[in-house]
């Protein structure tokens, strides 16, 4: 499997659990921790919880390795790393504060196709 399969599983998973504005930014030449970041939110603690289990579980389901999931018990902020993707699930009030997006800008932002 590659990683764009990769991408495409976790974004799906995200996207079946009714994260919120889910974007993708493309790190590699950016940063050395991952090819992609996934990053999205939800409103409440039980629905980043929901989003971030659905990904690792599916994730783990297509063979890949879910390597660490942090932030799980808070629910504020879940870290899913899945090697080549991560994701950040966050509660929506902290992905206003931290604002990935801005922070990593020179990322250039990619759409994820999800025909089925």
């Amino acid at each position: 499997m590659t990683v764009p399969t990769l991408l495409e599983v976790a974004y799906k998973a995200a996207d079946d659990k009714r994260a919120e504005d889910i974007v993708v930014l493309n790190m590699k030449g950016v940063s050395l921790l991952a090819d992609y970041f996934i990053i999205c939110h939800a409103n409440s603690d039980r629905q980043v919880q929901a989003i971030a289990k659905e990904m690792a579980e599916q994730a783990g389901q297509s063979g890949f390795d879910v390597k660490r999931l942090e932030g799980y018990d808070a629910a504020r902020w879940v870290l899913v790393d899945m090697g080549d993707v991560v994701a950040h699930v966050f509660h929506k009030d902290e992905r206003a504060f931290y604002n990935l997006e801005r922070l990593w800008g020179d990322a250039p932002i990619i759409s994820v196709d999800l025909e089925a």
